[in-house]
């Protein structure tokens, strides 16, 4: 059985609301006390003097690829590059090839779970095939161990569909995750419709194409009850949105991604439009990401989910109009969020903690996001004082499209444990 204390390391864990230094014993594959009066004699210390302790990090949206995109990322290769992210679990979207629709699928994803570095939870599609026209058994696939249902890559056009889902999600007490993006609107877009679409002529996908659709199953939500958890938010207006819905005491949540963050459409221009550069959704306004900040000092936006979508050199080493969408983000997130959001005052650690572990578990209600004893021991270890430059290279996930290439960042995580196992070491 393995001992371990970690000493004179900086705790924070909202949860139990301790932002100080502290020494945290894990027994096994638990935290067995916070400043223990003693330990045993065979117990490995581990010096965290000046680091940060972080309950494990949990992505709530992350896209494995397998089955049937392996060449892309599998749920090992995820998990290896959730773990040098200091995410201790991840949650895997349901738009592989083929979907995960059906409850041996779910089981599927469990097995090939077990043999990864971090937690795996799975999600299940909303409708067959993904293809929006029939709702999943979706008794069947919570039944199966699912987390939470998600035609994520697609929209939910099918307004009956989605009431429909609702329904069911109100019933078994399950979230909707929903990939906002009005099929019409957005047909044919690359970038963000404004400024820079004017410019250059390229096809663009205005703001109305993703609240026209929050608002809409706003309405079904209160219509149905349930869980409603909007993805990748990018506008002001899907902000206004969520907070208006939030005032009325209604089941919503939502999450931001650290690229809606922290870059903007003139990101694309300056690149010469490198399609790392290219995501859904687009990337928006300085005004959009002003008021998506601000969603998170406020409390509107509840978590931060990386979106991570690896995609191989032949999908993305293209002309922007013909690569792919998506980028990866499991191995920058944390350090993204350090460096953009912490050290600049938009955040502080505490609220870092709740957007990026404590929240996510909350709502999806897995075992996660606390350090008290007798929880599990996932535990992420971060130094603030290592910089270094983003080398796609370095990645541990398969793919390396990534508009992060040659940035410098703060902050690094230097250790990752899931219950009670040291999956990641930098030292």
């Amino acid at each position: 059985m393995s001992k371990y204390l970690f000493k004179g390391g900086h705790l924070v864990d909202p949860v139990q609301k301790i932002d100080e230094i502290c020494d945290i014993f894990v027994s096994d594959d638990v935290v067995e006390a916070i400043n223990p009066e003693s330990i045993p004699d065979d117990a490995e210390i581990i010096d965290v003097s000046e680091k940060f302790i972080f309950p494990g990090l949990v992505d709530m949206h992350t896209h494995a690829r397998e089955p049937g995109e392996e060449y892309k990322e599998d749920i090992e290769s995820a998990s290896r590059a959730a773990a040098a992210g200091g995410y201790t679990t991840i949650v895997t979207m349901a738009n592989t090839k083929p979907p995960i629709d059906t409850a041996d699928r779910i089981a599927f994803v469990y097995e090939r779970g077990m043999l990864a570095s971090t937690w795996v939870y799975p999600v299940g599609a909303v409708s067959k095939n993904l293809a929006g026209e029939q709702l999943a058994e979706l008794a069947d696939i919570t039944q199966a161990g699912a987390v939470a249902f998600s035609d994520d890559g697609n929209p939910i056009a099918n307004s009956e569909l989605m009431r429909n889902a609702l329904t069911y999600s109100a019933q078994l007490d399950i979230p909707i995750l929903v990939h906002e993006i009005d099929p019409e609107l957005s047909a044919g877009g690359q970038i963000n419709e404004g400024k820079v679409s004017s410019l250059t002529g390229m096809r663009g996908i205005p703001a109305a194409a993703e609240t026209s659709m929050i608002a809409r199953d706003i309405d079904l939500l209160e219509l149905t009850g349930g869980k409603l958890h909007i993805q990748h938010i990018s506008t002001s207006g899907s902000v206004e949105l969520i907070r208006t819905a939030k005032s009325k005491g209604l089941h919503i949540t939502c999450e931001v991604t650290p690229h809606h963050l922290v870059l903007t459409e003139d990101d694309v221009l300056e690149s010469g439009f490198d399609s790392n550069f290219k995501m859904m959704p687009p990337l928006r306004s300085a005004d959009d990401v002003e008021s998506l900040r601000q969603g998170l000092t406020d409390g509107t936006i509840d978590a931060i989910a990386t979106d991570h979508a690896p995609h191989a050199l032949h999908e993305k080493d293209n002309p922007f109009d013909l690569a792919n969408f998506g980028i990866v983000g499991l191995e920058t997130a944390l350090s993204l969020v350090w460096t953009k959001l912490v050290m600049t005052n938009v955040i502080d650690k505490s609220r870092l903690v709740e957007l990026m572990s404590v929240n996510p578990a909350k709502i999806l209600d897995i075992p996660a996001g606390t350090l008290k004893p007798g929880s599990y021991a996932d535990i992420t270890v971060f130094d603030p004082d290592i910089e270094w430059t983003v080398n796609p290279k370095d990645f541990k996930s398969k793919s390396r499209n990534t508009p992060f290439a040659g940035w410098k960042l703060s902050g690094k995580v230097i250790m990752t444990m899931v219950t009670g196992d040291i999956v990641f070491n930098l030292r």
